[in-house]
């Protein structure tokens, strides 16, 4: 069963006021960045392959990758799947990325059934794929599917943000996070979004891109 979807900038909020009602902590959060963003984004081969690309590197080389692959046409599953390597490696992708993309572009997934597909089950069927872990599979709910009670406790800012806004002494480990977050469902995608926020913002403060 499809749980509740993020779709509008009015389920961010609620989802807001839901957490800071029952958590001092996201209460004083939400006091210093103000209203969450929707972070949404298409779903389908397209957000995948970007999120690939973008693994283990910068948001600029990221976004590097992706602009050689689009200016090269290679950013359909029918294109990717008929490139060759040498033509993938002239936009930048590693021999990693090259099997990855290629993968990815082969797998015949149906992209409109994950829609309606539980949560666990998108997850899952995601990361049975070469080059996608459960961290992508997450983030893709979170951001392309607008599944509201998904969270990625592996996702490293999401780590430190909860470090600085509950006072650790060490960022949680991914286990330690998935645990914390249980608390925050049916919202945890909204959690996920404020602590996105809260580490921009301090990041911010502390003068550091």
């Amino acid at each position: 069963m499809v749980g509740r979807i993020i779709a509008t900038d009015d389920c961010v909020a609620e989802g807001a006021a839901w957490l800071a009602a029952r958590y001092p902590h996201f209460a004083a959060l939400l006091e210093e960045t103000g209203p969450l963003p929707l972070r949404r984004r298409p779903d389908g081969f397209g957000a995948l392959l970007d999120a690939i690309l973008g693994q283990q590197v910068s948001t600029a080389s990221a976004d590097a990758l992706w602009a050689r692959m689009e200016a090269s046409g290679l950013t359909t599953e029918a294109a990717v799947a008929a490139a060759t390597e040498d033509e993938l490696r002239a936009c930048g992708l590693s021999r990693q990325k090259i099997r990855y993309a290629h993968a990815l572009s082969r797998a015949g997934l149906d992209y409109d059934g994950l829609r309606d597909m539980p949560d666990d089950a998108v997850v899952a069927s995601l990361t049975a794929l070469p080059g996608i872990g459960r961290w992508t599979a997450e983030v893709y709910a979170i951001i392309s599917l607008g599944r509201a009670d998904v969270f990625a406790p592996g996702d490293l800012a999401l780590q430190e943000a909860a470090r600085l806004l509950f006072g650790l002494d060490d960022r949680p480990s991914e286990r330690a996070l998935r645990e914390m977050a249980d608390d925050w469902s049916p919202w945890r995608a909204v959690a996920a979004r404020a602590l996105w926020a809260y580490y921009r913002l301090m990041k911010s403060r502390e003068g550091i891109r």
